[in-house]
């Protein structure tokens, strides 16, 4: 499962990129010029690598960093000169621009492979449950059981669903029905 977004500022660059990672095999799920749209398709794809520029049309690859799931990286492609004095997290890899393909290409599958990784390693994790986050799941259910008059096991599949078409965990997809409740 590649899940790729190409953001670039340039509606022109974005498509040059996707481009060139097509030619290497990737095929991108999303390509934008926003860090509003990067955002709307995170949350679509649940995880991957996010392949940008230093600036999106509304905001810097830092602020969309800060809002990034735990599931994404980030392959900021930017001008050394942009980037002098920055110091990148652990989520952010950085190729300085002229950029060559072969680069790109061999540092973008290993960030494939990472994130992939990094996800089979969360959800292990999170495979045994605290009583804390069964009590978070139990409350979600709860909720659905009296909004929507469901049966508490017809509530636990609808949360499983859920979770399984955004590609979060349980935990999280709990979380948000709440939240939004």
């Amino acid at each position: 499962m590649q899940n790729i977004i190409v953001a670039f500022a340039s509606q022109t660059d974005a498509g040059n990129f996707k481009s060139i990672l097509m030619r290497g095999g990737f095929e991108p799920a999303y390509v934008c010029t926003s860090g509003a749209q990067v955002l709307s398709a995170m949350e679509n794809l649940g995880s991957g690598v996010i392949v940008c520029g230093y600036r999106l049309g509304d905001m810097l690859y830092n602020e969309l960093a800060e809002n990034m799931s735990e599931y994404f990286s980030m392959l900021l492609i930017a001008s050394p000169s942009k980037t002098d004095e920055a110091v990148f997290p652990e989520s952010i890899i950085y190729l300085p621009t002229p950029l060559k393909k072969d680069d790109l290409i061999s540092t973008l599958e290993l960030m494939v492979e990472g994130v992939t990784k990094r996800r089979k390693k969360i959800k292990e994790k999170h495979r045994f449950r605290s009583a804390e986050d069964q009590k978070v799941i139990d409350s979600a259910k709860a909720l659905l059981m009296e909004r929507h008059k469901m049966t508490e096991p017809e509530a636990h599949r609808y949360l499983q669903k859920c979770s399984m078409d955004s590609g979060t965990s349980l935990l999280e997809t709990a979380e948000m029905i709440i939240s939004l409740g």
